[in-house]
């Protein structure tokens, strides 16, 4: 009788985080869209962001979950960067977000198209491209993203592609190795088990402490191939440490 009333519960604080989580997420883009012609490329950003910050505060004091962080000393000060970082979830899209601000996500142009959110998304200058179309898709993120590089805009890329369920790693492409080789930039490889506590395509938020690592940046000393391997490889490593340990127990 207890575990159906805290299944009942988790399944209840979901459906409200939900709720609330669309509705600010409609206000705030409305806002965002009307206050964007006044605003420079940084205050858009910080604007459109305060929306992220919101569903973080609703995922703690709702969902019961925790966000710890370890490996920041290693974030580059005012130096764009590739970062690279494995895909579960909705929530590493958001925090990502306000751990390195500015920066230009490569997403699928569809995204764009969504009423409100992708209206909004689009103020945060993303690279979206068209996946049905890999070469075309490669191009642009090599052009598109050198030129946010060079205006200072770290880029975030998810090699997987796509989000796996917790506990998988999905084949990394070379993308994100290729534009920081091409750019002369580092790579910041971001590991995390966000998908334990908000599972893709899924309504509930189960309660726990979502870990993320922050890597040493990674150099194209020895090509693409290379650095790809090696982001790889320590993605899938960390990333799989972390999914070892249930969310809800101590580091």
């Amino acid at each position: 009788m207890q575990k159906n009333n805290i299944a009942s519960e988790m399944y209840l604080r979901s459906v409200l985080f939900f709720v609330l989580y669309y509705l600010l997420g409609i206000l705030h883009s409305i806002t965002s869209l009307a206050l964007a012609p006044l605003q420079t490329r940084a205050q858009r950003h910080r604007f459109v962001n305060h929306w992220t910050r919101a569903t973080m505060w609703l995922l703690r004091q709702l969902n019961g979950i925790e966000i710890e962080v370890s490996g920041r000393e290693h974030i580059p000060i005012n130096e764009p960067v590739v970062i690279m970082a494995n895909h579960q979830s909705e929530w590493e899209t958001f925090y990502l977000q306000l751990l390195i601000s500015p920066q230009a996500t490569v997403l699928k142009r569809e995204l764009l198209w969504v009423p409100f959110f992708g209206w909004a998304l689009a103020l945060l200058e993303p690279i979206a491209i068209d996946r049905g179309k890999p070469i075309n898709a490669l191009k642009t993120l090599l052009r598109v993203g050198q030129e946010r590089l060079d205006q200072g805009i770290s880029v975030v890329i998810y090699p997987e592609g796509t989000r796996q369920p917790p506990g998988q790693i999905g084949r990394f492409n070379a993308g994100g190795a290729r534009l920081a080789c091409q750019a002369g930039r580092r790579v910041l490889p971001i590991a995390h088990n966000a998908g334990a506590c908000w599972p893709a395509r899924s309504l509930l938020r189960y309660p726990g402490r979502i870990r993320l690592v922050i890597g040493e940046p990674l150099t194209c000393a020895d090509g693409v191939e290379a650095l790809n391997a090696q982001v790889e490889q320590w993605i899938r490593e960390t990333a799989t440490a972390l999914m070892a340990t249930p969310p809800d127990s101590p580091a």
